[in-house]
C-alpha cells in the first residue's frame, strides 16, 4: 500500500449516507470489490451480510468499495447492512493501490470460487433473488479484491492484496486481525 496511514475524509455511500474513514470510534474493515452484481464478490459479501452482528459487535464497521456507478450498485445491493460505495473512477483503488489483472480470472485458485459463484447465481437469479450484472461491466472483469484494516486514527495495522478474484479475508481473519489489533494499541 502506498502508505500505512489514511488521511481523514468523508465518502458517501451509495445511499447518502455519509461514511468517515477513519471511523473515530471503531475499526474499519475497507473492502475493494469488483463490479456491481459480480456472482464472486456477492458470494462472499452474503457470508459478511451472515456474521455482521460478530463483525459490529468486534468494533468493526463494514465499509464496501466497488469500481461500479452508484445507479448500477442500488440494483444490486438492496438490503446489504454496511456501506456501499461507488467508485467508478477508481480513485480509491488507485489511492489504496488496488489492482485489475487478467490473474484475477485466470489463477487455478479462483476457478472453484468462481464456480461455486457462478451456481449460486443461477439458482439464485432462476428465482428472482439476484439481477444478472452488466455484459460490460464499468471498469471491466479483471478487478483484485483487497482488505484493509483501518484503525482510528487512520493507521492500517493490516492489509490483503488479493492475488486472484476470491483471494480475501474471511470473517473469522477479519475478527482475529481485529482481535489482535486491539491488544497492540
Amino acid at each position: 500500500m502506498p502508505t500505512s496511514t489514511v488521511a481523514a475524509r468523508e465518502l458517501t455511500a451509495i445511499d447518502g449516507t455519509p461514511v468517515p474513514v477513519p471511523d473515530p470510534d471503531r475499526l474499519v474493515h475497507l473492502q475493494f470489490r469488483r463490479f456491481a452484481g459480480c456472482p464472486i464478490c456477492n458470494m462472499h459479501l452474503h457470508s459478511v451480510v451472515r456474521r455482521h452482528t460478530e463483525i459490529e459487535a468486534a468494533g468493526i464497521r463494514e465499509i464496501v468499495v466497488f469500481h461500479s456507478p452508484a445507479d448500477e450498485l442500488r440494483k444490486h445491493t438492496a438490503g446489504l447492512p454496511f456501506a456501499v460505495i461507488a467508485d467508478p473512477d477508481k480513485r480509491l483503488y488507485a489511492e489504496f493501490g488496488v489492482e485489475s489483472a487478467p490473474r484475477a480470472l485466470l489463477d487455478p485458485r479462483a476457478w472453484g470460487p468462481t464456480l461455486r459463484a457462478l451456481l449460486r447465481f443461477t439458482w439464485r437469479f432462476a428465482r428472482n433473488r439476484d439481477r444478472a450484472p452488466a455484459v460490460l461491466p464499468h471498469g471491466g472483469r479483471l478487478g483484485l479484491p483487497a482488505d484493509f484494516l483501518i484503525a482510528p486514527d487512520g493507521r492500517v495495522p493490516a492489509s490483503k492484496y488479493g492475488e486472484h478474484a476470491y483471494d480475501q479475508w474471511d470473517v473469522d481473519e477479519l475478527l482475529t486481525l481485529a482481535a489482535s489489533r486491539r491488544l497492540v494499541r
